[in-house]
């Protein structure tokens, strides 16, 4: 099939309103490797970011190249422990005992593995979070986008489900010093159980997790978990069975994201969109289409308040850099033609060459009758809430610098696990044997690489400890 050498994006409709998005990409991202026959591929998003740059989304927005965040963001969730260790692990010094012993205690060597570059990847995927949140509390874009984020499973002290540093939790942390409640939604097909963990006992996140809950990774997201203390009623779950369709997805969101939106009234949204939850994933069990994934993102945008989209999830890849290009189009307001534009990847999305992925004929495990229950048990529990949390108002000075360019110098429990450790079935033509590693030199169009956003952020351990900073903007909280 012949290839298109340009994309065509279409107008939207009249809900198309333009909004300004800031969009956030490391070009060495694709090189990092989980290694031989583990699912994560952070090709991905090189993948994603060529059918972008294609389809001439990139002309849209403003494009970033993250500055990397140092260890001392990533403290601010993270343990001082956990953080040393991460920078410091290679795969050479795994037979040491000392660091063996690290291991086990960290939960790094199964799903989570040691690589080549490893806290080079937290730190492009950390830092693009943080420079997003950035571009929001300075009010430079509506929407920022980072699809090297989204790791949601990371802890405090320890990794999981392939995830290292919780980036979400560390761009949270940077919104709280601006805005006074943010809202966190999460529809990656497994419970976005870090993010969750982090905000359980505050209203000043609530975190809402449309998942799938069983025996199923990480086997946390109960309807009942809602949250303790101050953040009692703040965490919603919405649990899930196979099959999840477009048709009931909508039917389920729409109206608990409306009363959420209602009741909460967050100041800004952020929105994790693992595409694992799409049909045909070789870890996921629902069945969206590339167009019921982003509806969500399409109805949150409708709402104007200022949104962070992340990466997340997603294990067919060619699948994740469609979901995550049409995604960028409804962030910028187009509708893009769902034939591909030739590309570097061209071949990975045959026999098609569409950017559409169609559910497949499986059943949906999902009753109309268990679809009400849920959506009764979520809106009552949403009624509890008779207003949004207000929070004190202390003026502090602005935390948030630009850093500049540094000068160049020429206790074991058991873990639940994502992954069997069983050889991967690869996309077709994603070659596991080439063993890529990082590299300087890369050949996808970048704009503006040396624009680097990120805060220059101190020492926090607890959200109780963020405060508002008072700006000429938002005198009015």
């Amino acid at each position: 099939m012949e290839g298109r050498t340009e994309g065509a994006s279409l107008p939207s409709g009249p809900d198309g309103k333009k909004r300004r998005v800031s969009y956030f990409y490391e070009p060495t991202i694709g090189d990092y490797y989980y290694g031989q026959g583990h699912p994560m591929k952070p090709h991905r998003i090189r993948m994603a970011h060529n059918l972008i740059v294609h389809y001439s989304l990139h002309r849209r927005m403003e494009i970033n190249r993250p500055f990397p965040a140092a260890a001392t963001d990533i403290r601010r969730f993270h343990t001082d422990e956990y953080v040393d260790f991460l920078a410091s692990v290679s795969p050479e010094s795994t037979g040491d005992p000392s660091v063996t012993r690290h291991l086990k205690r960290f939960n790094v060597g199964e799903d989570c593995p040691v690589f080549d570059g490893l806290f080079g990847f937290c730190q492009a995927s950390a830092g693009g979070s943080l420079g997003a949140a950035v571009k929001l509390n300075r009010g430079d874009a509506d929407i920022a986008l980072n699809w090297a984020g989204g790791l949601h499973h990371a802890k405090k002290s320890e990794a999981s489900g392939f995830c290292y540093v919780n980036d979400i939790v560390l761009g949270i942390l940077e919104l709280l010093k601006v805005h006074k409640r943010v809202l966190y939604v999460d529809i990656d097909v497994h419970h976005g159980d870090g993010v969750e963990e982090a905000f359980y006992t505050t209203d000043r996140v609530m975190t809402v997790s449309f998942h799938k809950f069983g025996d199923f990774f990480p086997g946390t997201g109960h309807v009942k978990d809602v949250g303790v203390g101050l953040g009692k009623y703040y965490a919603l779950n919405v649990p899930l069975n196979d099959g999840l369709d477009d048709d009931s997805f909508r039917g389920l969101f729409r109206p608990i994201m409306r009363k959420v939106m209602e009741v909460y009234q967050p100041d800004a949204v952020v929105l994790q969109c693992g595409a694992d939850s799409l049909s045909g994933d070789r870890l996921g069990c629902f069945n969206l289409s590339v167009k019921g994934h982003a509806d969500c993102l399409h109805f949150l945008r409708s709402y104007n308040v200022p949104l962070m989209v992340l990466g997340g999830g997603g294990y067919t890849i060619r699948n994740v850099a469609r979901c995550w290009c049409y995604e960028t189009a409804v962030a910028v307001g187009v509708e893009p033609d769902n034939q591909l534009p030739f590309n570097e990847y061209y071949e990975y999305f045959g026999p098609d060459y569409t950017l559409h992925v169609e559910p497949c004929n499986m059943e949906n495990l999902n009753t109309a009758k268990d679809m009400e229950k849920i959506r009764n048990a979520l809106l009552e529990q949403l009624s509890r809430l008779s207003h949004a949390p207000s929070v004190q108002f202390q003026t502090t000075p602005p935390t948030t610098q630009v850093p500049e360019e540094p000068e160049e110098d020429m206790e074991e429990r058991p873990k639940p696990r994502i992954w069997n450790g069983e050889d991967y079935e690869s996309d077709p033509d994603d070659d596991d044997d080439e063993k890529p590693r990082i590299r300087t030199n890369f050949g996808d169009p970048v704009v503006n690489v040396h624009m680097r956003d990120v805060a220059d952020l101190e020492d926090v351990k607890d959200v109780k400890d963020v405060k508002p900073v008072k700006t000429e903007e938002n005198r009015s909280f």
